[in-house]
């Protein structure tokens, strides 16, 4: 990827629209770090249609897994836990700990 300063950028802009339109893609730097990227509508448009949600495979999963949650069981057991004492939760705790190890 070819670089230019700031300065440059605004001296030589339609030097670099042009070499940006034959298919170059030009960082530009400002106080040698590089602040903004030229690059032409084709390949901006490019990256828009290859560019996918990071997070899309996870949200997946979750509803997938929230779904296979939803039975009479875990609703019963969500009712409980939210009608439970203070003293019925410790004693869960303490049977579940005991269990594991």
């Amino acid at each position: 990827m070819e670089s230019v300063t700031s300065t440059d950028a605004q001296n030589y802009f339609g030097k670099l629209l042009g070499r940006v339109q034959r298919g170059a893609v030009v960082s530009i730097t400002r106080h040698e770090e590089v602040s903004a990227v030229l690059l032409s509508a084709e390949t901006y448009q490019a990256l828009l249609h290859e560019h996918t949600d990071p997070l899309a495979d996870l949200r997946k999963r979750f509803d997938l897994r929230f779904a296979a949650m939803q039975t009479s069981k875990s609703k019963a057991g969500a009712i409980a836990l939210f009608g439970a004492s203070p003293d019925d939760l410790g004693g869960a705790a303490v049977k579940g700990a005991k269990k594991r190890g």
